[in-house]
């Protein structure tokens, strides 16, 4: 339901600066006008009574390619509705809808779908933009990627992609190795597109030289990528370590558990800490879907996979593809497995995300004069509702008009 004033009282309001509690925020239109203790009075307004849950500023999913039982490469409006709606009810306010590896027609047919539903999108996660994953990646590490798309950048068709759709791709990841890489990084840099590191077996020189040329995010961290390395002997630091040692290196992190254990995400957190590490979901279509066959990718040219165990993988199981987690599930993880403060992980899925996409003047804290998402969740992190941009796409039965 659309409402012009909200006010939400009775919270636990986590903000920059610490937990508010028995916190107030007040909303007009689209934009949070105050974030306060005091439960103020706010004529005409729809009242929301959070009835002691927390307050959070909505999750950021900033790689994300499907849910409840659709892929964004099925390259439909329906599908993009439905992805959006699905995962607005598990907290996630805004998205970067991410392609796979395809042909050129595919991924232009994919953003023109984009430029015709975004409008059209009012009862889901905002769409921020598209992230190309692809095709430019190592054959290697192709991991669930379609071999048969995955090639070297190629200046004609990436130039015509990118004028082709406007502003839609706000990042596109890449394997900095490959021949091309680094002049395609240059490139997008100059577009104001970000490029990131993905799906690459490029070692440490290599990294670093990419991280100077715009590649100053790491894709699925530790998945799909070079670590240490022997080549006659000697030893060869790989791209995880350039996430290390790279102190301004942001790096994304698959955080269901299961893609990354216990220990690596404890290791992940106290080196890049929360400014410098963002959750994402890498959700494909069999996210709040139950186990079973899936397609990953389009669903009359994808590849059959396998949701089970909390997880998915390819038929053989040799390979995760993709994951079926949802952003509320990250940070039940983060918290119980890697001991994180609740308020870290927010940040995690909230204003890291938001600075990594040159958003933070609008998203990402609930401070005054920023966009209106806003999520509220117990203990458990179960959501109970979530505002998107002003708008209440989930848990109207809470509020009081």
């Amino acid at each position: 339901m659309t409402t012009n004033r909200l006010k939400i009282f009775n919270g636990k309001i986590i903000t920059p600066r610490g937990i508010i509690p028995e916190g107030t925020i007040l909303i007009e239109g689209n934009k949070i006008i105050s974030v306060g203790q005091s439960n103020t009075d706010f004529p005409h307004a729809t009242v929301i009574n959070a009835q002691g849950d927390y307050i959070s500023p909505g999750f950021i999913d900033i790689h994300v390619h499907g849910g409840g039982g659709y892929d964004f490469m099925d390259c439909t409006e329906e599908a993009f509705l439905k992805i959006a709606e699905t995962h607005a009810q598990y907290g996630t306010t805004s998205m970067l809808p991410t392609t796979l590896t395809g042909s050129k027609e595919q991924i232009l047919e994919v953003l023109k779908v984009y430029e015709t539903v975004n409008e059209k999108n009012s009862r889901g996660s905002q769409f921020l933009g598209m992230h190309l994953e692809g095709p430019y990646l190592a054959m290697n590490q192709k991991g669930a990627q379609d071999p048969k798309y995955i090639r070297d950048p190629d200046p004609e068709e990436y130039k015509e992609i990118i004028s082709r759709s406007g502003s839609v791709v706000k990042r596109w990841s890449a394997a900095p190795e490959l021949k091309g890489a680094i002049e395609f990084g240059r490139y997008l840099k100059a577009k104001e597109i970000l490029p990131a590191i993905a799906h690459t077996d490029a070692i440490y020189e290599e990294a670093e030289l990419a991280f100077k040329n715009g590649y100053t995010l790491a894709t699925h961290f530790y998945s799909a990528m070079s670590g240490i390395t022997r080549k006659n002997a000697f030893r060869y630091a790989g791209v995880i370590e350039a996430g290390y040692l790279i102190d301004e290196m942001d790096v994304e992190i698959i955080a269901d558990g299961i893609h990354l254990p216990a220990p690596l995400l404890k290791l992940v957190y106290k080196i890049k800490g929360s400014a410098h590490t963002a959750l994402i979901t890498d959700a494909i279509r069999a996210a709040a879907m139950p186990p079973g066959e899936y397609i990953l990718g389009n669903s009359k040219e994808g590849m059959k996979i396998i949701s089970e165990d909390g997880v998915a993988k390819l038929p053989d199981r040799s390979s995760f593809a993709g994951s079926i987690a949802t952003a509320d599930r990250l940070i039940r993880t983060v918290i119980n497995l890697a001991n994180l403060p609740l308020t870290e992980a927010v940040k995690m899925m909230s204003s890291t995300p938001a600075r990594i996409l040159g958003l933070s003047a609008s998203k990402g804290e609930l401070i005054a004069g920023k966009d209106a998402d806003i999520i509220i969740f117990d203990d458990n992190i179960h959501v109970r509702m979530t505002i998107c941009n002003g708008k209440i796409v989930k848990g109207e039965e809470h509020a009081s008009y």
